[in-house]
Parts: C-alpha cells; structure tokens; sequence
C-alpha cells in the first residue's frame, strides 16, 4: 500500500464516484481505477460496491476509509511541520463550531485568521458538540469548540467561557409563567424541545431534574439549536438554550428568557484539542488564535443583536 492508493481510495469513498474523484485529483479515470484495484488485490479484500450509479464502501472499505483519513491527516500535518521551519505557518487546519455560534464568529473569524496566516488554509465544519468531539478523538478535525465537553483522556481542553440557560417561549403566550427566573424543579412540569441524547444539553437537564427526583418531560426531540429557536418562535413549545442561540434566531424579539436557577444552570464552551497526536505549528497558533478571539466575538454578537435584552438583563439579576 502507498499514500497515493490510499489517497485515491479515500477520494473515491467519500464522493461515492470514480469519475467525481478522477475529475477532483485530476487524474484519468482509468489510471484512478487500476490504483484502487491494486490496493484491493494486495489487501485480499473487495472495498467497494460498484454500481451503475456510483461506489459505496464495502464493510472492510468503511474500516480502511476511517483509518486512511487520519494517515493522509497525519502525513500532511507531518509535511507542514517541515514546512513550518521555513517562517510563518503553513499548511491546511481544519477547526470544529457548533452550530450554535457557528454563525456567529465564522465570517469575523476567517478575517482574523487571514491576516494572522496569510500562508495558511482554514477549513472550518460545524456540526454537533457530540460529533465534534468524535471528529476530534478520530483525527478529521485538528481543534474544536465544544459544548459542556465530555472529559476524555484522548483530549485537552481550556475553557473560553460560562454561559447562563435560560427557559425560552413565544412572547405572550398564556401559559407565560411571570418572574424573571424560574428553578430548576419546575422544569419538570414543562413540555421541552429539547436535543436528543447524548447532546449534553439534554444530558445536563436530565441529570439536574435526577438529582432533585423529578423526570425530563420531552415534546419534541430536535438536534439543531437553531431549529429549536425558530420552533419556539413559532409557538411550539418552550426551550432551554444559551444566549448565543438566542443570537441566531430570526427575531429574538419574540422571546421571552426566564434564567434557570435554584441550583443555578450554566453551559461550559470550552476549546478542544488531540491530547495524543502532535499538533503543528499552525494548529497550535490557530488554537491560541480561538481562544482570545472567541470570547470577544461572542461578546460583541451579544451587543450587536436584537435580543429579548430585559428578560436576560432581569434573569441575570436574580
């Protein structure tokens, strides 16, 4: 096996095509299809379905696609830390967002990064804080920002800020509770949109009710925060959330926000990175970049947005 059999293997996986990958690496389709079957032949193993419509990885295909993406990760990371002797930074980094401030600092951040690194590639992927974190563990992505992260031994973290929860509904319902906080135990009795598990929001809530004897009561099972928001807007239910997926709705204006309390609720965002793979040079500035820019980006959203300001104001207060 070499780099470039594998390199091609992985193309072809991942684009389900010969003829997308031959058209991606610039090779002919046919010099791309006898490199794959020589990988076939000397691993003894059928790796791909071939169809008329296209490939998909066999079982043993689907074993050796997610050990080829960490190698060929790991061989250019190895490349750029050569490079990286020359001067600045160079080379590629892939960096995790949740969804939650993804579309908050992403453009802002692009900025920052350009001209810190103009030698640089960012690449940066949004997804859940669960699957960040096995993009993480499995080496696709170099540095992530998690949600209340999970501590595992495989990875580093350094926590960038505490955000308050707050219990949020559609302006002017009738079953509007009044007050501007609302204790953890009366959760109980609330109708959520809640993520389904492991999403630590929903782990949190249904440990905190645990430990006070009472049972999450769940109304609709909804994994995008930004989802969640335009689903409570439109009077569908109420939700727990931070204030930075306030930030990304349409019109927080027709929220109102009750802070959790008694025990006080709060979500951790915190940066993540590979306890056990080196990271280069540019991973590392690209690290300590997240970390001072995050925090202030997030601030200035929170004053730049129209937000439900006086509940928050007043939930804070309390």
């Amino acid at each position: 096996m070499d780099l470039r059999q594998l390199e091609y293997f992985v193309h072809v996986a991942e684009l389900g095509s010969f003829t997308k990958a031959a058209a991606i690496l610039d090779v002919a389709q046919p010099a791309l299809s006898r490199q794959v079957r020589r990988l076939e032949i000397e691993l003894r193993q059928t790796l791909l379905y071939r169809n008329g419509r296209g490939v998909s990885p066999t079982e043993a295909g689907k074993r050796l696609l997610a050990h080829g993406r960490g190698i060929l990760l790991q061989f250019d990371r190895a490349r750029q830390e050569v490079e990286d002797a020359r001067g600045s930074p160079v080379g590629r980094v892939v960096v995790g967002l949740p969804h939650s401030i993804g579309r908050l600092i992403t453009a802002p951040f692009v900025a920052e990064f350009k001209q810190a690194f103009p030698r640089a590639t960012l690449s940066i992927t949004e997804g859940l804080t669960v699957h960040l974190h096995e993009w993480l563990l499995s080496g696709r992505i170099d540095v992530a920002v998690l949600h209340d992260p999970i501590p595992s031994p495989g990875l580093e973290f350094v926590p960038l800020r505490e955000d308050p929860l707050f219990l949020v509904e559609q302006r002017g319902t009738r079953r509007s509770a009044s007050g501007p906080s609302i204790p953890v135990k009366a959760l109980a009795d609330i109708p959520l949109i809640i993520p389904s598990r492991p999403h630590p929001l929903r782990m949190l809530v249904e440990t905190r009710l645990a430990n006070l004897g009472k049972k999450i009561s769940v109304a609709l099972e909804i994994d995008a925060v930004g989802a969640i928001v335009d689903l409570v807007m439109q009077g569908y239910g109420r939700a727990i959330v931070t204030q930075n997926a306030l930030l990304i709705g349409a019109d927080a204006a027709k929220l109102t926000a009750r802070r959790i309390v008694s025990p006080r609720m709060t979500s951790l965002l915190a940066l993540a990175t590979s306890a056990e793979r080196p990271a280069t040079a540019l991973g590392r500035e690209t690290a300590a970049l997240i970390a001072a820019f995050v925090p202030k980006a997030l601030a200035r959203a929170a004053r730049g947005r129209s937000m439900p300001a006086r509940d928050i104001h007043s939930g804070n207060s309390s």
